[in-house]
């Protein structure tokens, strides 16, 4: 039996999840994945992943999984803007609320709850950069179920902080992208090779992307610093880089022509309320082709501040945009032709 400090990973078959995975191995960690009945964990199981089945949102596979670990990872959670809000509840809410009973069961090291920029709401447009002082939950939308269990998960948190003790760091990414997105990137190349994606705005404004690797390595830093305990962290960007360059690197990786359209932001925003109002009246299960969250992530004028996490943690991004988008677009194509 390895004496080896053993780690646990929720959501280690999506995208954060997994990137945390290769860099724990890579320190020669013992790893241990929560993954559902049902869930491919093949490339977990290569990795010599030692697998729980359960589900977060049942209490006794959560104390299954926590036995014996040093530090939780806590990357699984109901993502997208579509979906009712009960399912938000119980993949965002209530599973980071079994999770977290679970570790002060065990007495766990740490729980690095991923959370995402999110949290904040959606601040006023050309505010100063927002760093972790900032309230969580403003201007908070209409069925805006992604940002509001993503405030209500954090207070869960916090609150057993206050109450219990808990150890906690929370991590706060923004638009997350790299190999083993298996929704983003596809769409975003499907659409850039077909000439369907306009620049919202003048496509000047900021944009907030992060490379999924660059989070892991921040989750990481997070758990190897006492400090970090009790904390929150941005961890949004590398660099600054606009909507129209970030755009144009996915195109020229893709291998997609030049984006040339464009479409002012208010009416991509009041656009995709009509449709998504149109679409939720009818109860569709999948999204429209465009909602208000998608057209404010793009055409935003916003941005988060690193500073944190760079001065407490020492995080610097390990991989450019650049390099992060090719490798993350080299992979989608790959998996299309391999199944892989």
């Amino acid at each position: 039996m390895s004496t080896q400090p053993t780690d646990l990973v929720t959501g280690a078959t999506g995208l954060l999840g997994s990137h945390i995975v290769d860099r724990l191995l890579a320190r020669g960690r013992c790893v241990r994945a929560l993954a559902r009945p049902g869930a491919d964990t093949r490339r977990l199981e290569s990795l010599g992943v030692a697998i729980v089945r359960g589900d977060l949102n049942d209490p006794a596979a959560c104390r299954r999984a926590v036995e014996g670990v040093q530090n939780i990872y806590h990357s699984a959670a109901k993502v997208g803007d579509w979906g009712p809000w009960r399912d938000f509840q119980s993949g965002c809410i209530d599973a980071t609320r079994n999770l977290a009973d679970a570790a002060l069961q065990a007495a766990a090291g740490r729980l690095i709850h991923i959370s995402s920029t999110s949290a904040y709401g959606h601040p006023r447009d050309g505010s100063p950069p927002i760093d972790e002082s900032e309230p969580m939950g403003q201007n908070v939308w209409l069925w805006d179920h992604y940002t509001r269990s993503k405030v209500e998960s954090e207070q869960t948190l916090w609150r057993l902080r206050s109450d219990r003790g808990l150890r906690v760091s929370v991590i706060r990414p923004s638009w997350l992208y790299g190999e083993r997105d298996r929704t983003t990137i596809a769409r975003l190349v499907t659409r850039l090779r077909a000439g369907k994606v306009p620049l919202i705005g003048r496509g000047d404004n900021p944009l907030s992307a992060i490379y999924a690797g660059n989070v892991a390595d921040a989750a990481l830093l997070a758990a190897d610093t006492p400090a970090a305990e009790g904390q929150a962290y941005n961890v949004t960007n590398m660099g600054r880089i606009t909507q129209r360059e970030f755009l144009s690197m996915f195109a020229e990786a893709a291998g997609a022509p030049a984006i040339r359209r464009s479409v002012p932001y208010p009416l991509a925003f009041a656009a995709a309320f009509v449709v998504e109002t149109a679409a939720r009246c009818a109860r569709s299960p999948r999204p429209p082709f465009v909602t208000r969250y998608a057209a404010w992530l793009m055409g935003r004028n916003l941005e988060y501040s690193n500073a944190k996490a760079e001065r407490e943690l020492s995080w610097r991004p390990a991989v450019g945009y650049r390099e992060s988008i090719e490798r993350s677009v080299r992979w989608y194509l790959h998996s299309t032709t391999t199944g892989a």
